[in-house]
């Protein structure tokens, strides 16, 4: 692993271990691990209260934090599997059965990356940064979804810098962080249809990339599995996967 890399996996292991309750420790074991889920200080959240469950790996093995009364059935569940297997599609159903018990359902899937390379960006456009109040104006602006919180602002997550690639007065895309922990940013990009697959994408999550470590934060890019467009933007920006992880979301809830 490479020392650029490895000093962001160090403080990812901390985040972890806040998000899931347990032992930094707990994610390099050979075994998987469960834990009672808590609202720990400082933990990422992506919908109200305790989690009644989440999991995540680094590839050795998974952790899962759920509410106690599924303890039973995940020590069954993950006895004699590898880590990585939980994230199966026959692993889900079967995590997504007994969740539905409870009134709960398996969220997708979202595959996770850290900085891997210091990408100095080849100039492409022009650019606006946007920081804090001032990204107020794009709230419910469809063309927006993934770069900011939409339709409006996310108190528990709030955006925190905007960078809009720019044709004179016409904006061809954008790339948002918001602090989903503190001084954890996660990047979001959006570029409109007609500016596609000509590297506006990668240029710009590469500039908001430095920008955060500039700042002393931590950026991270978060996909969808089958969304191999945005894996390629957030490969050729400079970042490298990390982890996987999924949580369980109340039957009318989306996360």
């Amino acid at each position: 692993m490479n020392t650029y890399l490895k000093q962001f996996r160090e403080k990812l292991l901390k985040q972890l271990s806040v998000d899931l309750n347990c032992n930094s420790s707990d994610f390099l074991s050979a075994e998987n691990v469960i834990t009672t889920s808590a609202l720990n200080d400082g933990r990422r959240s992506y919908s109200p209260g305790a989690p009644f469950l989440e999991m995540a790996t680094l590839g050795p093995n998974t952790v899962i934090t759920a509410d106690p009364c599924l303890h039973d059935f995940l020590h069954e569940f993950v006895k004699d599997k590898e880590g990585h297997r939980l994230f199966e599609l026959d692993s889900l159903i079967m995590l997504n059965r007994e969740l539905e018990k409870y009134g709960y359902q398996m969220a997708p899937t979202h595959h996770m990356f850290l900085p891997c390379e210091d990408v100095k960006p080849v100039q492409r456009c022009a650019v606006k940064w946007l920081y804090d109040d001032e990204i107020n104006t794009f709230y419910g602006d469809s063309r927006f979804p993934n770069a900011i919180a939409f339709p409006e602002p996310c108190p528990v997550r709030p955006d925190r810098i905007v960078v809009i690639a720019v044709d004179g007065e016409t904006i061809m895309g954008m790339a948002g962080c918001s602090e989903d922990a503190p001084h954890w940013q996660q990047i979001g990009i959006d570029v409109l249809p007609a500016y596609r697959s000509k590297g506006i994408g990668s240029y710009l999550v590469s500039l908001l990339k430095n920008k955060i470590i500039e700042m002393g934060d931590i950026p991270f890019y978060g996909t969808a599995a089958a969304n191999i467009h945005s894996q390629n933007i957030a490969l050729r920006s400079g970042f490298s996967p990390a982890w996987v992880e999924t949580e369980a979301v109340k039957l009318d809830d989306e996360r």
